[in-house]
């Protein structure tokens, strides 16, 4: 019988494919896509004959991740801790900068609000909230903000992710009990969460709604993108300027920038321009081989 659906796993050649109203089927791939080059990532929607477990075609990609291996995301909610560890600013951009370039919408979620002041955490909702992305302040650990991650993760597929530490695998706990993730304890001495995330799995949480966790990370590249051209990934930035003095304006040195002014009086928070400055001169002085 051929149906389609979803590959939420794959381990040693085998991929298990979660079909609507059948559950999990696990299948082998057809050797027709090892003489066509093509491997299967989990997250890919096929076509499969269920009775002898075979993936007989994979349907179109609308998007892949090269890390973690993933296909057909729809968002991703990328958490940070606001304390313990304390949160690196410079790293959530260049991660809002990589998905940006992908065209994957992110909601980032703020963690541990219980160890820190209500203004701290306003003042991080207010910097990203001004670069107009959705922000959520949650304590995973107490079960608070359960409700309103999960009315964002209807009808998506969607990656968690995050540096170590900040609380994913206690959110997807929160979020699916059944998923058995194990939470690691955080190092005294290096403020980094032991990663415990040791394979790529879409968790199936409700109806085409899956959660695919991913290991930490500490530190994130930006290699592939031209300086003139970040801007275009940062949204507030972009927003303002259109209406700068100068075609091709960096928004770092020129004269009547309309971004700077944006800085000035509070429409760009402080935070963000100066990460976007930092990652301007990464790149323009960035070797050309």
């Amino acid at each position: 019988m051929q149906c389609e659906g979803k590959i939420i796993k794959g381990i040693a050649g085998f991929y298990y494919v979660y079909v609507n109203g059948r559950g999990v089927v696990e299948c082998k791939a057809k050797g027709l896509f090892r003489k066509q080059g093509v491997k299967p990532l989990v997250g890919d929607m096929v076509r499969l004959d269920a009775e002898s477990g075979s993936i007989t075609e994979l349907l179109a990609r609308k998007n892949s991740l090269i890390r973690p291996a993933v296909a057909n995301i729809d968002q991703v909610l990328l958490v940070f801790a606001v304390k313990d560890p304390e949160p690196h600013l410079n790293l959530l951009d260049r991660f809002l900068v990589n998905m940006s370039k992908q065209g994957i919408r992110v909601i980032i979620v703020f963690n541990k609000t219980d160890l820190t002041e209500e203004s701290d955490t306003a003042l991080l909702r207010q910097i990203y909230e001004k670069a107009h992305y959705k922000v959520l302040t949650i304590t995973a650990g107490k079960g608070e903000g359960r409700e309103e991650v999960m009315e964002l993760l209807a009808g998506k597929t969607t990656v968690l992710a995050g540096p170590s530490g900040v609380g994913k695998s206690t959110l997807m706990n929160l979020i699916e009990p059944d998923a058995g993730m194990e939470t690691g304890s955080l190092s005294e001495k290096i403020k980094r969460g032991k990663n415990t995330t040791r394979h790529t799995e879409l968790i199936h949480i409700a109806e085409d709604s899956y959660l695919l966790d991913t290991p930490g990370f500490s530190s994130l590249y930006i290699d592939s993108i031209e300086a003139l051209e970040l801007q275009d990934y940062y949204p507030e930035i972009k927003e303002h300027a259109d209406s700068c003095r100068f075609a091709g304006c960096s928004h770092i040195k020129e004269p009547d920038c309309s971004v700077k002014k944006a800085v000035e009086s509070g429409l760009i928070a402080k935070e963000r321009y100066e990460n976007y400055c930092r990652l301007y001169e990464e790149a323009a002085t960035r070797k050309k081989y």
